[in-house]
Protein backbone atom coordinates (compact mmCIF):
# COMPACT_ATOMS: atom_id res chain seq x y z
CA UNK A 1 0.00 0.00 0.00
CA UNK A 2 1.39 3.43 -0.95
CA UNK A 3 1.55 6.43 1.32
CA UNK A 4 -1.08 8.27 -0.68
CA UNK A 5 -3.54 5.42 -0.35
CA UNK A 6 -3.00 5.42 3.40
CA UNK A 7 -3.89 9.12 3.76
CA UNK A 8 -6.86 9.00 1.43
CA UNK A 9 -10.22 9.03 3.19
CA UNK A 10 -12.16 5.83 3.15
CA UNK A 11 -15.41 6.11 1.18
CA UNK A 12 -17.46 4.89 4.17
CA UNK A 13 -15.79 7.29 6.66
CA UNK A 14 -18.56 9.64 8.00
CA UNK A 15 -16.07 12.40 8.83
CA UNK A 16 -13.31 12.38 6.31
CA UNK A 17 -10.18 14.12 7.42
CA UNK A 18 -11.10 14.10 11.18
CA UNK A 19 -9.27 11.72 13.49
CA UNK A 20 -11.27 8.86 14.99
CA UNK A 21 -11.94 9.22 18.77
CA UNK A 22 -10.54 5.76 19.43
CA UNK A 23 -7.38 6.78 17.58
CA UNK A 24 -7.15 9.90 19.75
CA UNK A 25 -7.48 7.81 22.90
CA UNK A 26 -4.64 5.67 21.75
CA UNK A 27 -2.40 8.63 20.92
CA UNK A 28 0.01 9.26 23.77
CA UNK A 29 -0.19 12.80 25.07
CA UNK A 30 -3.85 13.33 24.16
CA UNK A 31 -6.35 14.37 26.81
CA UNK A 32 -8.40 11.20 26.40
CA UNK A 33 -5.30 9.06 26.93
CA UNK A 34 -4.48 11.09 30.04
CA UNK A 35 -8.01 10.66 31.47
CA UNK A 36 -7.96 6.93 30.68
CA UNK A 37 -4.54 6.50 32.31
CA UNK A 38 -5.67 8.52 35.35
CA UNK A 39 -8.75 6.31 35.76
CA UNK A 40 -6.57 3.21 35.45
CA UNK A 41 -4.14 4.51 38.11
CA UNK A 42 -7.00 5.44 40.45
CA UNK A 43 -8.44 1.93 40.07
CA UNK A 44 -5.02 0.43 40.84
CA UNK A 45 -4.66 2.75 43.85
CA UNK A 46 -8.09 1.72 45.16
CA UNK A 47 -7.25 -1.95 44.68
CA UNK A 48 -3.92 -1.51 46.50
CA UNK A 49 -5.64 0.40 49.32
CA UNK A 50 -8.18 -2.42 49.66
CA UNK A 51 -5.38 -5.02 49.76
CA UNK A 52 -3.46 -2.94 52.31
CA UNK A 53 -6.54 -2.57 54.54
CA UNK A 54 -7.22 -6.32 54.34
CA UNK A 55 -3.58 -7.02 55.14
CA UNK A 56 -3.66 -4.64 58.11
CA UNK A 57 -6.83 -6.30 59.43
CA UNK A 58 -5.24 -9.74 59.06
CA UNK A 59 -2.11 -8.56 60.88
CA UNK A 60 -4.22 -7.08 63.71
CA UNK A 61 -6.09 -10.40 64.01
CA UNK A 62 -2.81 -12.32 63.97
CA UNK A 63 -1.31 -10.07 66.67
CA UNK A 64 -4.42 -10.45 68.81
CA UNK A 65 -4.52 -14.23 68.36
CA UNK A 66 -0.80 -14.57 69.06
CA UNK A 67 -1.08 -12.44 72.20
CA UNK A 68 -4.00 -14.56 73.41
CA UNK A 69 -2.10 -17.80 72.69
CA UNK A 70 1.00 -16.55 74.51
CA UNK A 71 -1.14 -15.51 77.48
CA UNK A 72 -2.88 -18.92 77.51
CA UNK A 73 0.48 -20.67 77.29
CA UNK A 74 1.75 -18.61 80.22
CA UNK A 75 -1.33 -19.24 82.34
CA UNK A 76 -1.96 -22.88 81.48
CA UNK A 77 1.43 -24.36 80.51
CA UNK A 78 1.61 -26.11 83.86
CA UNK A 79 -1.89 -27.57 83.57
CA UNK A 80 -0.77 -31.22 83.45
CA UNK A 81 1.63 -30.69 86.35
CA UNK A 82 -1.06 -28.85 88.33
CA UNK A 83 -3.51 -31.71 87.74
CA UNK A 84 -0.94 -34.15 89.15
CA UNK A 85 -0.23 -31.92 92.15
CA UNK A 86 -3.97 -31.63 92.83
CA UNK A 87 -4.06 -35.42 93.09
CA UNK A 88 -1.35 -35.22 95.77
CA UNK A 89 -3.34 -32.52 97.62
CA UNK A 90 -6.46 -34.71 97.55
CA UNK A 91 -4.51 -37.70 98.89
CA UNK A 92 -3.04 -35.54 101.66
CA UNK A 93 -6.57 -34.39 102.57
CA UNK A 94 -7.81 -37.99 102.64
CA UNK A 95 -4.92 -38.88 104.93
CA UNK A 96 -5.69 -35.98 107.26
CA UNK A 97 -9.41 -36.87 107.28
CA UNK A 98 -8.56 -40.45 108.26
CA UNK A 99 -6.64 -39.37 111.37
CA UNK A 100 -8.56 -40.12 114.55
CA UNK A 101 -10.23 -37.16 116.21
CA UNK A 102 -8.41 -35.76 119.23
CA UNK A 103 -9.30 -37.81 122.28
CA UNK A 104 -8.87 -37.08 125.94
CA UNK A 105 -5.84 -38.79 127.35
CA UNK A 106 -4.16 -39.47 123.98
CA UNK A 107 -0.40 -39.32 123.82
CA UNK A 108 0.98 -35.82 123.29
CA UNK A 109 2.98 -37.00 120.30
CA UNK A 110 -0.22 -38.01 118.46
CA UNK A 111 -1.70 -34.52 118.92
CA UNK A 112 1.53 -32.89 117.71
CA UNK A 113 1.66 -35.18 114.66
CA UNK A 114 -1.95 -34.33 113.81
CA UNK A 115 -1.28 -30.59 114.14
CA UNK A 116 1.90 -30.91 112.07
CA UNK A 117 0.14 -32.75 109.23
CA UNK A 118 -2.75 -30.26 109.27
CA UNK A 119 -0.23 -27.39 109.06
CA UNK A 120 1.49 -29.10 106.10
CA UNK A 121 -1.89 -29.49 104.38
CA UNK A 122 -2.78 -25.80 104.86
CA UNK A 123 0.67 -24.70 103.68
CA UNK A 124 0.45 -26.95 100.61
CA UNK A 125 -2.96 -25.56 99.59
CA UNK A 126 -1.74 -21.96 100.20
CA UNK A 127 1.27 -22.62 97.93
CA UNK A 128 -1.03 -23.93 95.22
CA UNK A 129 -3.29 -20.86 95.53
CA UNK A 130 -0.32 -18.49 95.18
CA UNK A 131 0.38 -20.22 91.86
CA UNK A 132 -3.15 -19.95 90.47
CA UNK A 133 -4.47 -23.35 91.59
CA UNK A 134 -7.53 -23.03 93.79
CA UNK A 135 -10.06 -25.36 95.34
CA UNK A 136 -13.67 -24.91 96.34
CA UNK A 137 -16.02 -26.95 98.46
CA UNK A 138 -19.32 -26.92 96.53
CA UNK A 139 -21.48 -28.23 99.39
CA UNK A 140 -24.78 -26.31 99.53
CA UNK A 141 -24.45 -24.87 96.01
CA UNK A 142 -26.52 -25.79 92.97
CA UNK A 143 -25.13 -28.53 90.75
CA UNK A 144 -23.26 -27.18 87.69
CA UNK A 145 -22.23 -29.83 85.15
CA UNK A 146 -19.35 -27.59 84.06
CA UNK A 147 -17.81 -27.73 87.54
CA UNK A 148 -19.22 -30.80 89.24
CA UNK A 149 -19.49 -34.52 88.58
CA UNK A 150 -22.55 -36.14 90.15
CA UNK A 151 -21.54 -39.42 91.75
CA UNK A 152 -24.90 -40.11 93.41
CA UNK A 153 -28.34 -38.66 94.03
CA UNK A 154 -30.03 -38.62 97.39
CA UNK A 155 -33.66 -37.96 98.32
CA UNK A 156 -33.99 -34.75 100.31
CA UNK A 157 -37.08 -32.87 101.44
CA UNK A 158 -34.98 -30.15 103.13
CA UNK A 159 -33.02 -29.09 100.03
CA UNK A 160 -34.22 -28.07 96.56
CA UNK A 161 -33.48 -30.62 93.82
CA UNK A 162 -30.05 -30.06 92.29
CA UNK A 163 -28.45 -28.85 95.54
CA UNK A 164 -25.11 -30.43 96.37
CA UNK A 165 -25.51 -32.26 99.67
CA UNK A 166 -21.99 -33.59 100.01
CA UNK A 167 -18.67 -33.26 98.18
CA UNK A 168 -16.58 -36.41 98.03
CA UNK A 169 -13.78 -34.28 96.57
CA UNK A 170 -13.50 -30.54 96.05
CA UNK A 171 -13.34 -28.93 92.63
CA UNK A 172 -9.97 -27.57 91.46
CA UNK A 173 -9.22 -24.79 88.95
CA UNK A 174 -6.07 -23.30 87.40
CA UNK A 175 -6.48 -19.56 86.83
CA UNK A 176 -10.22 -20.06 86.48
CA UNK A 177 -9.99 -23.06 84.12
CA UNK A 178 -11.33 -26.35 85.47
CA UNK A 179 -8.59 -28.83 86.38
CA UNK A 180 -10.72 -31.38 88.14
CA UNK A 181 -14.47 -31.37 88.81
CA UNK A 182 -15.83 -31.81 92.31
CA UNK A 183 -17.29 -35.27 92.87
CA UNK A 184 -20.61 -34.66 94.54
CA UNK A 185 -23.86 -36.10 95.89
CA UNK A 186 -26.87 -34.17 94.57
CA UNK A 187 -30.27 -33.74 96.17
CA UNK A 188 -33.37 -34.99 94.38
CA UNK A 189 -37.01 -34.73 95.31
CA UNK A 190 -38.31 -37.65 97.38
CA UNK A 191 -40.71 -39.96 95.57
CA UNK A 192 -44.32 -38.81 95.58
CA UNK A 193 -43.56 -35.09 96.01
CA UNK A 194 -44.43 -34.22 92.41
CA UNK A 195 -41.04 -32.73 91.40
Amino acid sequence: MSETENTMPHPLDPHPGQPDVSEAAAEPGSEAAFVERLAQLEAERDEMRERWMRSEAEMANLRSRTKREVEDARLYAVQKFARDVVEVAENLKRGLDSLPAPAEGEAEIIGKLREGFEGIGRSFVATLERNGVSTEDPTGKLFDPNLHQAMAEQDSAEHPPGTILQAWTNGWTLNGRLLRPAMVVVAKAPPGTGH
